[in-house]
């Protein structure tokens, strides 16, 4: 009973000092007045975005119709910045819909995107054709009292202030698009555009590197889950690994975005953990020696099957951490690197069997031995 009790205790008290760090409102909105803030740069909807989701025009026109016909619409979520600026949390798709179907929409470079023509829908198959303002050949245009509907409906808005704790609409983020329609990545890339754009651009950017796409070959579906900037994530993960061998404190997904919330906070300080020199001498180095064999099992005479994760995570983290040798004597790392699929070090810590929680660690310190002398 004591220990109940004072479970109870603790929880309440836990409940009471997390409720503080954490400020909401919540009103209504008419479409007109969001649009104004949006012209007025009041609104940040993160353009950046729209390279992660991937609504189609029969997706947008299915809003325009909820709209219009009074659907309840899911709240808009978003988080007031110290300089009152509203960031959207979740209902960005929505909001961008919105705003590119009245022709205002910017997209990440500042420039206007095209106007969204309407498809036909379940309820409102005479939406065919129809545009805001601007007639298309083979459609029209909304009237003047259609367009004083759509600007008075209502969206629901729920606001956290800024007294906030800041990390609370990074949180919300998490858990409002855990079971969105996004791979893990695509969710971190969010995350990331609120956190730092400048360290998602550079992370985006990395993942066009000639050298890396060569070395690293993915099918259409892994490039289009956004997996190849996981993998540019992973690797500056590895590289400031300072753990032990012991398995990860939570699951590999969950630890490398916390690992990504916390070099947010750093990029572009003498402090940050991406050496983005290094990323770029590693998969050169291994794209002149190896190419596409680079992350590909080699069973003694050739190299075969599709890219390793494993082999990425063993190979990447032990030439990075002795760049400087294998520079100097790159004619022996492709060997090295082949040598790998029978190494105990290597095969014992990896395959099906084995969790990344608990593989990575492991490889991690394995290779940074195993890749530190050439002989």
């Amino acid at each position: 009973m004591v220990g109940e009790l004072g479970d109870t205790v603790s929880l309440e008290a836990q409940i009471a000092s997390k409720a503080k760090e954490i400020h909401t409102d919540g009103y209504p909105m008419s479409i007109g007045e969001v649009l104004s803030l949006y012209k007025d740069g009041d609104i940040d909807v993160h353009p950046e975005f729209q390279r992660i989701f991937r609504w189609n025009d029969d997706q947008k026109s299915r809003l325009v119709e909820s709209i219009l016909l009074g659907i309840p619409i899911p709240p808009i979520f978003v988080s007031q910045r110290g300089d009152g600026i509203w960031d959207i949390i979740d209902g960005v798709q929505r909001l961008s819909t919105i705003f590119q179907f009245v022709g205002i929409y910017r997209d990440h470079e500042g420039r206007l995107a095209q106007p969204l023509t309407l498809k036909p829908t379940e309820y409102l198959p005479a939406l065919d054709g129809y545009s805001w303002e601007v007639a298309t050949e083979s459609g029209e245009v909304f009237t003047d009292p259609m367009r004083r509907d759509f600007k008075r409906a209502k969206l629901e808005f729920r606001i956290i202030r800024k007294e906030s704790d800041e990390n609370a609409k990074y949180d919300l983020f998490q858990r409002l698009n855990s079971g969105a329609q996004l791979s893990p990545q695509e969710a971190r890339n969010c995350l990331l555009v609120m956190l730092d754009s400048d360290m998602f651009g550079k992370i985006s950017e990395l993942s066009e590197n000639p050298d890396f796409q060569e070395c690293v070959p993915l099918s259409d579906q892994k490039e289009g889950q956004a997996y190849r900037q996981e993998l540019v994530l992973r690797f500056f993960c590895q590289v400031a690994f300072s753990g032990t061998r012991t398995e990860l404190p939570q699951e590999y997904g969950e630890y490398l975005t916390r690992w990504m919330r916390d070099a947010a906070q750093l990029y572009g300080t003498d402090d940050s953990p991406m050496d983005v020199a290094l990323f770029n001498r590693t998969f050169r180095l291994l794209n002149d020696e190896l190419g596409e064999d680079a992350f590909r099992r080699f069973n003694g005479h050739k190299s075969l099957g599709p890219f390793s994760i494993s082999s990425f995570e063993f190979v990447t983290s032990g030439v990075s951490a002795n760049i400087d040798m294998w520079e100097t004597n790159s004619d022996q790392l492709a060997q090295r690197v082949r040598t790998v699929w029978t190494a105990p070090e290597f095969r014992d810590n990896s395959g099906t069997g084995v969790s990344p929680r608990r593989r990575v660690p492991r490889l991690i310190l394995n290779s940074r031995q195993y890749f530190s002398s050439v002989n």
